[in-house]
């Protein structure tokens, strides 16, 4: 609205008045400013397009998650049970907060924890975390970290 007001003033009082020192400023502080809106409407569509795309790239990344999750269960072979149990472990609760989520017994999940570390071959919840995060980083990047090789 600014920008339109200004735009305007500065073409009446040339209409009316003619170009003078003062309406020469005027109309450079104009200038700017109708560049300024337009610097900022062109950032404001370059981050929205950042945006979805950054979207889009965790939208990916969520359903590889997934299907790494899903097949690493599958691998290991564990019941669904013990695959809702080892999804609320990787998602960090502990052994009382999964009981109480699945109305089940301390003892019953402690023991299906113990039964999926067992099956994935860790000891923990934090080894079984590694295990998980560990397929999703690749060698040739862990390799390349700092620019060594």
């Amino acid at each position: 609205m600014a920008t339109i007001f200004f735009v305007t003033d500065v073409a009446g009082d040339v209409a009316t008045d003619g170009w003078s020192s003062h309406l020469l400023v005027e109309t450079g502080a104009t200038i700017a400013l109708v560049a300024g809106v337009v610097f900022g409407a062109l950032q404001l569509r370059w981050l929205i397009v950042r945006i979805r795309l950054d979207e889009t790239a965790i939208a990916t990344a969520r359903g590889a998650m997934s299907d790494l999750v899903r097949q690493r269960f599958l691998d290991w072979q564990l019941t669904g049970a013990e695959a809702d149990v080892a999804l609320f472990a990787l998602k960090g609760f502990d052994a009382t907060e999964i009981a109480t989520l699945r109305g089940a017994a301390s003892g019953t999940i402690r023991a299906q924890l113990a039964r999926i570390y067992a099956k994935s071959g860790v000891h923990s919840q934090v080894g079984l975390m590694a295990l998980m995060v560990e397929d999703l980083i690749e060698v040739d990047a862990v390799r390349n970290v700092g620019g060594k090789q």
